[in-house]
């Protein structure tokens, strides 16, 4: 049985906002091993790579395509936040990629207003129905960057974006307009909550100038039905194997170092350049 039942309220306020903060998601210990993995975790860190966000600053992220045995994977397999998800998009999903941000203290960079859908667009994914699973690692302050959403942004549809620094970002004249007539809320989460949030919710968050970092695990899944028509850097439907929650710790002992072929080389890797971030 999973920890975690999603209820209707739930997804109602996901299908009307865009998004839905579900705090105390994972446990406690769920989170510490987690924590401590990544930040042990030599090959997670020497595959981890940055990007300027047009402001002076920089953030690092690694990132990977299929959940692995990992804690990583053991996390982004768990039934309870895999059945939430199915429950959202109505239906068997699968995992499209994850990553770690890693927004360090005082130097973590900001990202841009996007949405993740005018990325996955260009994958050759047809229809909007995926959603992310932002972790909270750290403590998310308003001090460290926290998320920032922009509530029934999704009802937009998709936008065009634009070259900001490393990233791609909307156009801010259009941003203006629309935050003077939707509100823009900054997600604050203590480690262990979850943020589910729509592929057209438009997010984006600021540099770290705190003391405390801000490190996040963001998991993004498709719906097993909008298989890409044409292969991309992301894959195409792979099945997803569900963990039981409570196995999550038994088998999330391991790391990348103990399968350093999993994550993507920055150097030579289409998707580094073409890539989502927060």
């Amino acid at each position: 049985m999973p920890n975690y039942v999603l209820d209707q309220d739930q997804k109602a306020a996901y299908d009307r906002d865009g998004y839905v903060l579900l705090p105390a998601f994972f446990k406690p210990a769920e989170v510490r091993l987690l924590r401590d993995s990544a930040q042990q975790d030599r090959v997670l860190d020497q595959a981890s790579f940055g990007r300027a966000d047009g402001e002076g600053g920089v953030v690092r992220l690694s990132l990977w395509n299929h959940p692995t045995d990992t804690i990583y994977g053991a996390i982004a397999r768990s039934r309870s936040l895999v059945d939430s998800i199915e429950t959202l998009l109505g239906g068997e999903i699968y995992h499209y990629h994850s990553k770690m941000i890693m927004k360090d203290a005082r130097i973590g960079g900001a990202w841009a207003w996007h949405q993740d859908y005018g990325y996955w667009y260009q994958n050759g994914v047809l229809f909007p129905r995926l959603c992310s699973a932002f972790i909270a690692i750290d403590p998310c302050t308003r001090d460290n960057g926290c998320l920032q959403v922009i509530r029934q942004s999704h009802l937009l549809g998709r936008l065009d974006h634009q070259q900001t620094g490393d990233q791609a970002g909307i156009d801010p004249e259009r941003i203006a307009a629309i935050t003077a007539r939707l509100d823009t809320v900054h997600v604050e989460m203590a480690p262990g909550d979850l943020l589910l949030f729509h592929p057209n919710t438009l997010h984006r968050s600021d540099q770290n100038h705190s003391d405390q970092p801000r490190w996040s695990m963001i998991c993004c899944y498709n719906a097993a039905d909008n298989d890409p028509y044409k292969p991309s850097h992301h894959p195409n439907y792979t099945p997803l194997h569900k963990l039981d929650d409570d196995q999550v710790l038994a088998m999330g002992q391991k790391r990348f170092a103990d399968d350093d072929k999993a994550l993507m080389a920055p150097e030579t890797d289409r998707s580094v350049s073409t890539l989502a971030g927060r």
